[in-house]
């Protein structure tokens, strides 16, 4: 009854670790021969009987009967006197089985055997969660927030797992608290001693994409390609499809009615802006594509140093570059090529001044406010709506009424 009831304590780590019977009676074994080497110097002369159905195990020490006076290994050999106390009729050359009890082999060895037995199922589950994770490498995965930490927000699963989304895999508008369900893909699995970390990011590229899967059907069912994706996490990004489908347009099935299927990818990602664009084998066509929302006029394409020059109207120029110069950024990631925009016009329209010259003016600040939407002459800024203006910076108007006062001065000069 001693094995059976130590068994029994030892599979409470079962329950708690999530491990099958027969698993726990296969460790049991190997930390039980673990302790008899330990005791006895070996453990090839010992049965171990597990019953995995009803939990129960016996150890059986097996010796042969020498002559009193002849025993050479005790852990092998027993004597005949010794072996009469056991059964009276034995003789010398018979063996002998004896059952070992968990007291005989001490106190200490049992309190080894129990940490060892605790050490071997943590390495069996941390193998198994190692090999889970490995294997959803790129997938979505929801968690829970557990602790909000300054360099990572530490995330539990329904099954306890410990999972961290470090602070460079968050998205910069991302705001945590302790219980919310948060989503992203699995991004790796690493291995710290023995112990595996697995890392959450919601700004790859990858977590975008499979958005895109469970959100809209036709990618699902792999009707849609998602042929790239980039992105800045939290401010923009860009995604081309296609589809083999001439009867699907793949733009408007993605974006959906008024954006509404869209719109659920954009609010799960902290309201980033995404430009769905048609994919296409025409670069000419596909950078043109990229630059949304603005109209190109004409391209010149170096396939050698893969850089394009972008040809485009004045009022064009800002929107091609976008916001901080995103815009930009993104659509030379996407298609490959570096973009160099050429500002069009007739000659008096070319006529322009860099915005830098009038610093003596206008603070630097003020300038740099400017430059973040691509704006970075004066006419540039001359040729937007006021309202507009102020609408895509952070400037008031007054100070926008002043710097279009300043450059309408140059020109009239």
């Amino acid at each position: 009854m001693e094995n059976l009831a130590l068994i029994d304590s030892f599979s409470e780590f079962k329950d708690d670790k999530l491990i099958d019977r027969v698993t726990l009676m296969a460790i049991l074994e190997d930390v039980f021969r673990n302790a008899l080497k330990k005791k006895y110097g070996s453990d090839d002369n010992f049965d171990i009987i597990i019953n995995p159905d009803k939990g129960d195990m016996e150890i059986w020490r097996n010796r042969v009967v020498v002559a009193d006076g002849e025993v050479e290994d005790p852990n092998s050999e027993i004597s005949l006197s010794e072996a009469r106390k056991i059964e009276p009729d034995f003789e010398v050359g018979e063996e002998v089985s004896e059952e070992v009890k968990l007291i005989q082999l001490g106190r200490r060895a049992i309190l080894a055997l129990r940490q060892n037995l605790i050490s071997k199922i943590h390495e069996h589950d941390n193998t198994n969660l190692y090999k889970q994770f490995k294997d959803i490498i790129g997938d979505i995965y929801t968690a829970e927030v557990h602790h909000v930490r300054p360099k990572a927000v530490i995330l539990v699963d329904d099954e306890g797992n410990e999972i961290v989304l470090p602070k460079e895999k968050q998205i910069p508008s991302d705001f945590f608290r302790k219980g919310d369900n948060v989503r992203g893909i699995i991004e790796n699995v690493e291995l710290k001693g023995n112990k595996p970390q697995i890392i959450m990011s919601r700004t790859s590229e990858k977590f975008l994409e499979k958005l895109f899967e469970q959100e809209i059907p036709e990618v699902f069912d792999g009707l849609i390609t998602i042929k790239k994706v980039v992105r800045i996490p939290g401010e923009k990004a860009k995604v081309a499809v296609d589809s083999y489908d001439d009867r699907i347009d793949p733009v408007g099935a993605c974006v959906g009615m008024k954006g509404s299927r869209i719109h659920g990818i954009v609010r799960e990602l902290g309201n980033e802006n995404i430009d769905v664009i048609n994919y296409t084998t025409n670069t000419q066509l596909f950078i043109s594509r990229a630059l949304s929302p603005a109209k190109v006029s004409s391209i010149k394409i170096d396939e050698e140093s893969h850089r394009a020059d972008v040809f485009l109207k004045l009022e064009e120029v800002s929107k091609a570059i976008g916001r901080g110069g995103h815009n930009i950024k993104l659509a030379g990631q996407l298609t490959g090529y570096e973009l160099d925009v050429i500002r069009e016009g007739n000659p008096a329209e070319e006529e322009d001044v860099e915005l830098s010259e009038f610093s003596d003016e206008i603070e630097q600040w003020i300038i740099d406010e400017f430059a973040k939407i691509g704006l970075d002459t004066a006419r540039s800024i001359l040729n937007q709506d006021v309202q507009d203006l102020v609408r895509r910076t952070d400037l008031e108007e007054e100070t926008i009424l002043e710097v279009v006062r300043i450059l309408k001065e140059e020109f009239e000069d």
